[in-house]
């Protein structure tokens, strides 16, 4: 098993720099302003001799107890609490401060071993640097510069020389699922209920997750990854360069997700926003599971309101399963979570080359392309080019003239035959070579040349 390496220090001293650093990503929020990263977030170490996971936290403020700081070092505490080894970051520019040995006193009473990591360090002599924090007693410390990557690899060794080699065992291919939707929709509540436990924060304001956590688990003998995002907002009231750096990050999540989980909320009507969000996980090609939270606070009236908004906003993810939730109460998790499951396959799905012909085939003998003046494109067979989305492409002549109104109808076809639940299918045409083109061409040529051969 890979350890698990936790980095823990106060704010805005760098640990999701040297997170990414340590993950070659940038899968961490990183800006000079404290307390931007919230909740846990697990990577995969990519520097150092061996594999192991890096666990980034957000500031830890020990002494506060309420608020979104408290909830933050309840999270950070939870983190040491599962760790193998932490790598306790602080500023070589800042000095010691009284925060620092509150949180060493902290990280003495732990069995594992802890690293005192002397971030921002570069163009300073790293044996001064690092003097001054043999105060902590937590060993020698080393002085690093995670912007720059200097003494990282250094460190990361050296705390995994406590552990044995392990032989590397080939990672398989999993479901990728991402909750996505406005803020304050209960998002970071659906994730908790989902993994069983408080992993993420969930307060009562929105712009609570800022970044975007990816969580491992597994479920029912099967290994998932689930991604919490921030709250997407209308563009034209994202002021705050964090969370236009959190909306940017949700995309990312989309695309780099297998499945999206919508989330909307009961209490509150169907936005445009909401059905823009939608539309661009349609856009990307996404399989989608729509959840629609709150349900058990919502009064009758506003149920069959938000049921007519959504026959009326959002009838083009007819080919995705709808489910009315209370993330909070945990009301209808499981049956969400099986849809998840069924669109992940619809969207993994490998279809035979025969049987997608004989599909085209019998669409064909129902409804035939219309005429295009004198000319009926003619389509021949078809084969898979692709998967999340499934990707059916369809060879013939004169495919060009075919209206999208037809491309549409095989869409259709195509899922309702292969019941594919959850996620779209694409299109796509190739026009057959003629074989007779270039020998015409090389006629027309002697024509206009008659010299050349």
């Amino acid at each position: 098993m890979k350890p698990t390496i936790v980095l823990v220090g106060r704010p805005n001293v760098g640990k999701s720099t040297l997170f990414n650093r340590l993950t070659k990503t940038r899968d961490a929020l990183v800006a000079d302003q404290p307390g931007l990263t919230r909740d846990r977030h697990f990577g995969h170490g990519k520097v150092g001799d061996r594999p192991y996971l890096a666990v980034d936290t957000g500031g830890f403020e020990p002494v506060v107890d309420e608020g979104i700081m408290f909830e933050m070092a309840r999270q950070t505490l939870q983190a040491i609490d599962e760790a193998d080894a932490v790598i306790f970051i602080v500023d070589a520019r800042s000095g010691i401060t009284p925060q620092d040995k509150i949180i060493a006193n902290r990280l003495r009473q732990l069995s594992c071993p802890v690293r005192v990591a002397v971030n921002k360090a570069e163009g300073l002599r790293e044996d001064i640097v690092a003097a001054e924090f043999f105060e902590l007693s937590l060993g020698d410390p080393t002085a690093i510069s995670a912007t720059h990557g200097e003494g990282v690899r250094n460190l990361i060794n050296e705390v995994l020389s406590h552990f044995p080699k392990e032989e590397e065992v080939e990672e398989t291919k999993h479901p990728k699922f991402a909750v996505v939707g406005r803020p304050n929709v209960g998002k970071s509540t659906l994730v908790n209920a989902i993994l069983g436990e408080e992993r993420v924060i969930a307060f009562d304001a929105p712009g609570t997750t800022r970044d975007s956590i990816h969580i491992e688990f597994e479920r029912n003998g099967g290994n998932y990854t689930i991604i919490d995002t921030a709250g997407v907002r209308r563009r034209g009231k994202v002021n705050d360069v964090i969370e236009k750096f959190s909306v940017i990050k949700t995309m990312q999540a989309i695309e780099d997700a297998n499945v999206a989980v919508l989330v909307l909320d009961a209490t509150q009507d169907v936005s445009d926003q909401d059905a823009k969000l939608a539309a661009f996980v349609l856009e990307t090609g996404r399989a989608l599971v729509v959840a629609v939270n709150k349900w058990d606070a919502a009064e009758q009236e506003q149920k069959d309101r938000i049921k007519r908004e959504i026959a009326r906003k959002m009838a083009f993810l007819d080919f995705a399963k709808f489910h009315y939730i209370s993330a909070l109460e945990g009301n209808g998790v499981s049956d969400l979570f099986a849809s998840i499951d069924q669109a992940y396959a619809a969207a993994m799905i490998k279809i035979a080359t025969p049987k997608l012909t004989r599909a085209l085939q019998l669409a064909l003998e129902r409804q035939q392309p219309p005429l295009s003046g004198r000319i009926r494109p003619k389509m021949r067979y078809a084969h898979q080019g692709g998967s999340n989305p499934p990707v059916v492409v369809v060879h013939g002549n004169a495919l060009e003239h075919v209206p999208a109104s037809y491309w549409r109808y095989l869409e259709h076809t195509f899922m309702k035959m292969f019941k594919l639940q959850g996620t779209p299918l694409r299109v796509q045409y190739k026009q057959s070579e003629n074989p007779f083109e270039a020998k015409a061409e090389k006629e027309r040529a002697k024509r206009v040349h008659p010299g050349r051969r």
